[in-house]
């Protein structure tokens, strides 16, 4: 297991990822956000089913800045309920792990 998790966040548009992402960069909250701009989400809310586009926005990050990361994304997000998926990497290139470690802000 690494102390190298992936986020994901759907948002309205690929216009909104990509100013959470730009915004969590910045921040050094995040190493990297990718957006994928073109995605279809059926799910259930208030009781209806919803037909949507959206955009996923997937985030690299460290375990230890899970919780702020998540706290930023709550404020920067446009819906009432973002969606907020913390995915463990158990392993990856060593290279690229290093430099996610080395582009957010240092452990708390």
């Amino acid at each position: 297991m690494t102390d190298t998790v992936v986020v994901l966040v759907t948002a309205p548009s690929a216009d909104k990822a990509a100013e959470i992402a730009r915004t969590l960069v910045e921040e050094q909250l995040a190493a990297c956000g990718n957006v994928l701009p073109a995605l279809r989400s059926i799910y259930r809310w208030e009781g209806k089913i919803h037909d949507e586009p959206e955009a996923l926005l997937i985030l690299k990050t460290r375990a230890n800045l899970f919780e702020a990361l998540r706290e930023r994304i709550v404020a920067l997000h446009p819906y009432q309920v973002p969606e907020v998926l913390r995915l463990d990497v158990a392993a990856g290139h060593l290279p690229y792990l290093q430099w996610i470690g080395e582009s957010v802000r240092p452990s708390p």
